[in-house]
């Protein structure tokens, strides 16, 4: 039988790992960020309706442009920002393949502040781009003079930040974006996926994009919007970052069903964001919970908690907590482990089966 070693391929692919975490049946699944709350009826109806009335056109190809989609999520963000500030793809993945397509490559770095997004690095590799890590500190945290430091010593293309950060779930100080802004001559991504969940006071780079034109933020409906097979991200910045990205995006590449649903669920944007509430209520909940029980909890400002395994024991206590129905995510640092905040159900099934461990 044929291997991976076999095949000719790059460089700079061998010995990696597809991305993926666990799809496990399971009673509780908390691994994935995913908004655990369904849908709401009102929502669904109206998205069917909406795929409904596209379904006799199949026969055609979609808006290529997604421009109705692009002046819907323009008017989500605010900012006075129009759809000529806005790109949108099948998932904020794929906006962040295209930016890298567009603006990194063979010849050229990216640099990135882990641990944080392990998609990062990986659609470096997939692009050809190669990769820089900078580093955290030991408390997880990014500050602007680091950040600088790294930017002024490799002078990268492509510069990565993650706000919340994943998988540590805290915020970026915007002051670390601005100075990062200020010290490259190349682009900054800033990778915004769980802006709604943020803590109150909370600023993200949208307010930067107008003073910064490399400055390109990414966000998702995913999360907050409970999208996640839905497949819609999307990018804001300056429209001339707009019209770069669409000198490589594949022809039609976001299909008619995703463009009407996203449409669908961004007209009801209220009943879909009501759950951001409830589901920061149980972030908070295992916050205050698990740094009662003696264990290290970093801050969060996403629908996610980063935390310290029972012992320091991270592939242990996964493996116990599956065994008692519950899955969590193993991120790869060392002694920590990745929690979702799911419903109150889930959370009370994850807390009651990690207080057994302890």
């Amino acid at each position: 039988m044929t291997s991976l070693e076999d095949l000719p391929l790059r460089d700079e692919l061998r010995g990696l790992t597809p991305y993926g975490a666990p799809q496990l049946d399971v009673a509780v699944r908390l691994n994935t960020n995913e908004n655990s709350h369904p849908l709401p009826e009102a929502a669904v109806a109206e998205m069917e309706k909406a795929l409904a009335a596209v379904l006799r056109d199949l026969n055609r190809y979609p808006d290529r442009d997604a421009v109705a989609l692009r002046t819907d999520l323009a008017a989500y963000l605010g900012h006075g920002l129009t759809q000529r500030n806005v790109w949108a793809a099948n998932g904020s993945n794929e906006i962040q393949q295209q930016l890298l397509q567009t603006f990194a490559g063979p010849g050229r770095t990216a640099l990135g502040f882990t641990p944080s997004y392990s998609m990062h690095p990986l659609l470096s590799a997939g692009t050809g781009t190669a990769w820089v890590d900078g580093r955290r500190g030991d408390d997880f945290g990014l500050t602007a003079e680091h950040a600088v430091e790294m930017v002024r010593r490799h002078r990268p293309d492509v510069v990565f930040l993650c706000s919340p950060n994943n998988p540590t779930g805290t915020a970026l100080p915007l002051d670390v974006v601005e100075a990062v802004a200020e010290a490259t001559d190349g682009m900054v991504i800033v990778d915004e996926a769980y802006a709604e969940f943020a803590r109150p006071g909370t600023v993200f780079a949208l307010s930067l994009i107008r003073r910064y034109p490399r400055v390109v933020v990414t966000r998702t409906m995913s999360k907050a919007f409970a999208l996640a097979g839905g497949r819609v991200g999307y990018l804001a910045a300056d429209p001339a970052v707009v019209d770069a990205v669409q000198l490589v995006r594949l022809p039609y590449h976001l299909s008619a069903l995703t463009q009407a649903a996203a449409r669908a669920a961004l007209a009801h944007t209220t009943a879909l964001l009501s759950t951001v509430d409830a589901v920061k209520a149980e972030r908070d909940r295992i916050v205050e919970t698990l740094r009662g029980w003696g264990l290290p909890v970093a801050d969060s400002d996403a629908n996610f908690v980063l935390f310290g395994a029972p012992r320091g024991d991270a592939k242990g206590a996964w493996q116990a907590l599956l065994d008692r129905g519950v899955l969590i995510r193993d991120v790869g640092v060392p002694g920590w482990l990745r929690v979702t905040a799911g419903t109150t159900e889930e959370t009370t099934a994850f807390l009651t089966a990690l207080e057994e461990l302890l």
